[in-house]
């Protein structure tokens, strides 16, 4: 009997982890992406060099190689794909329609209100001068952000109509079909994502995350901690709010990640859900280190069909904390593992810090697996 065979769209160091699980659990893997940072291509039984839009021809492949399942875990780009190649093979997946809406701000927001979520105001803008007429009906503060990036790209806080076209430009430069989002700016008290996995439409949670992010005008996140620690009655607010925007976007099979915000009221916003896990470590790593349940396998094996369901056997405090100029302490524990035994990996760049405005920028991290929350230093430091 032939060992599966499970085609992964995307191969940098974020579907790391999906190759090495799906090579423990000895399954074949064919991994398509660009050779330029394609980490995964030394560790996948074959690597192809190709844009993970070129679906066409990823197709072509998957239909040769008899592939038994397609997935990602963590590119908001990718879902088309792996949508589009599951319905033209027959395999599990989500529908075309569902792939085009969860990787688009504009038409995700519409679809999350359709279905009574509650979303901060929000317009599509094409150019600058579009800003400032959905300025003059949002009024300011407003928050910019590309349709189609993730990542922190090109997401800008603006205050008034000095900041406004210099944010426009950024965002619209920074999406791939030139389109941004531009939203009523929530006075944010707490950030949080919750982690999901879906079968045949049911809806399991698994994880919620507090963010520690810089603020504005980025926003650029630099820790994420398991379990999070606001009130149960705003939790349970925000678990409802995920679960039927996970049911409003069409993500019936997989993993998803939904990104909320609840203000100085107590209020909870959805801003988007991703039909993947959340980066930042937190689906690859953080829901196992907290609650003991292998989402990687779990992801897996909803992509070949073979789906045993979520069975948690931990409850402990996971986070990971990244090293920037907002949280310099981070190196030093690092560089002191020894006397921290809650470290479970890490990482510094050996680059100087940079000023943060997109995740790329910060500069190494330390995962963590313990009985309470661990805390580090955050200053308003700058480069």
């Amino acid at each position: 009997m032939r060992n599966k065979t499970l085609a992964i769209i995307g191969a940098s160091y974020l579907q790391l982890p999906l190759v090495l699980k799906a090579a423990e659990m000895g399954i074949r893997t064919l991994c398509f992406a660009w050779r330029d940072g394609a980490v995964c291509q030394s560790h996948c039984s074959n690597f192809f060099d190709v844009s993970i839009t070129e679906k066409e021809y990823i197709l072509d492949i998957c239909r040769k190689e008899s592939i038994d399942g397609i997935c990602t875990i963590a590119s908001d780009v990718a879902v088309p794909t792996v949508n589009y190649i599951a319905h033209e093979i027959g395999l599990i997946g989500n529908s075309l329609h569902s792939g085009q809406i969860s990787t688009n701000k504009f038409a995700m927001r519409e679809a999350l209100s359709d279905a009574g979520c509650s979303c901060p105001p929000f317009l599509k803008i094409r150019t600058p001068q579009d800003a400032v007429r959905a300025s003059q009906i949002l009024s300011y503060p407003l928050i910019i952000k590309p349709c189609d990036r993730s990542g922190s790209m090109g997401v800008t806080k603006v205050n008034d109509e000095s900041d406004l076209f210099p944010a426009a430009e950024t965002a619209l430069n920074a999406s791939f079909s030139h389109e941004a989002i531009i939203e009523k700016h929530i006075d944010i008290a707490h950030e949080i994502s919750i982690e999901g996995i879906s079968w045949q439409g049911e809806y399991h949670l698994l994880a919620v995350t507090d963010k520690v992010t810089t603020g504005p005008p980025h926003y650029v996140e630099i820790g994420q901690h398991q379990p999070c620690l606001l009130p149960k009655e705003i939790l349970d607010v925000a678990v409802r709010q995920a679960t039927e925007g996970v049911k409003a976007l069409g993500i019936r099979y997989g993993a998803s990640h939904s990104e909320l915000m609840i203000d100085t009221t107590g209020k909870v916003y959805i801003t988007e859900i991703g039909s993947r896990m959340g980066g930042d470590f937190i689906g690859s790593d953080l829901v196992c280190l907290s609650t003991g349940y292998d989402f990687l396998r779990g992801v897996i094996e909803i992509a070949l069909g073979s789906f045993s369901g979520v069975h948690t056997t931990l409850r402990k405090h996971a986070g990971v904390w990244f090293y920037t100029p907002n949280t310099r302490g981070v190196r030093d524990i690092i560089e002191h593992s020894a006397d921290h035994p809650f470290i479970r990996r890490s990482e510094i760049h050996p680059e100087e810090l940079k000023t943060l405005t997109r995740s790329a920028d910060r500069a190494g991290y330390f995962i963590y697996q313990a009985d309470k929350r661990i805390d580090v230093d955050i200053t308003d430091d700058v480069c």
